[in-house]
């Protein structure tokens, strides 16, 4: 089952969904994770409280990019209050595994910049633990890139 799961989200790394950049648009917001360079913006364009559309872009890797691809199908039509209260549960179920602690913040920047956008907020979404990696963890994830 997680050869399938991977395979979904390689397909995603090459091939993403709503990437690139979007005009007009009402709010962005552009953040990077320093655990290992990812970076990613997001565009939305809205009608009323609803996200109508949205384009990502950014580099990174392979988590990264595929969970923002992932995720933003399923995050055009809902509501400013209903993507506020996304946490790292529902990246999970649209990824269809859990992500190690030092892939975690990888996957879940795509909902930071939303939620960012959206919110005005900086914070990671509930659920991203409080604390880094080690610095070992870091350096194993960055010779995995």
């Amino acid at each position: 089952m997680d050869e399938l799961y991977r395979e979904y989200i390689l397909d995603h790394y090459k091939n993403p969904r709503n990437f690139g950049e979007l005009e007009p648009h009402d709010v962005a917001c552009f953040d990077r994770n320093p655990l290992c360079g990812d970076e990613m913006g997001v565009q939305i364009r809205l009608e009323g409280d609803r996200i109508a559309d949205l384009r990502f872009h950014g580099q990174g890797c392979a988590i990264s990019q595929a969970s923002a691809s992932i995720i933003s199908d399923e995050l055009k039509g809902k509501s400013v209050s209903e993507v506020a209260a996304l946490d790292r549960n529902f990246l999970t179920e649209e990824l269809g595994l859990e992500l190690s602690p030092t892939r975690l913040k990888c996957g879940l920047l795509g909902l930071k910049v939303v939620q960012g956008a959206l919110l005005g907020t900086d914070d990671w979404p509930t659920g991203t633990p409080d604390e880094d990696p080690a610095v070992e963890d870091v350096a194993r994830l960055r010779s995995e890139i």
